[in-house]
């Protein structure tokens, strides 16, 4: 969902979605690219510090940096360092979106994935967050709030 809506937000603006390794990333990149956004591949697990390079330079290229701060194995809510250092590092905000909907399943995986029922409403929920001049802690905090406000528990 949440490439989908970036790419109404922003059509014409470059991207790229930090993407793990694995075989279901590989699919991952592919279902991206066939939305006009690129990867960088890597993870918090795997080639952690080769990843983070590549999404600063993206970043300082003007891209921007589509993941998941609770990365692809959880702990469910649990925010990385990841996408908060990087939003430090760069003086760039974060962007929460997320979605709502009146019918839905629920996977009973780690994260409680949620599919939208056919027919059902959605509805949208973005938000830009400034993260300049809060530590790390705080700032991780701040985002996990934000995320937590509009989604499916």
């Amino acid at each position: 969902m949440s490439p989908q809506a970036y790419r109404v937000l922003h059509p014409n603006h470059q991207a790229v979605a930090m993407i793990s390794h694995h075989f279901d990333g590989e699919l991952i990149a592919k279902v991206y690219g066939f939305l006009g956004v690129g990867a960088v591949r890597g993870s918090g697990r795997r080639g952690a510090k080769e990843v983070f390079i590549k999404a600063f330079r993206a970043i300082k290229e003007g891209k921007e940096l589509l993941l998941t701060p609770d990365g692809p194995k959880g702990p469910r809510h649990f925010m990385y360092d990841g996408a908060v250092a990087l939003s430090l590092k760069t003086n760039t905000p974060l962007c929460v979106i997320n979605f709502t909907s009146t019918g839905y399943w629920q996977l009973k995986s780690w994260d409680r994935f949620v599919i939208p029922k056919p027919f059902s409403s959605i509805d949208f929920f973005i938000e830009p967050l400034d993260l300049s001049g809060m530590e790390l802690v705080e700032a991780k905090e701040y985002l996990r709030e934000k995320m937590l406000q509009h989604t499916i528990v």
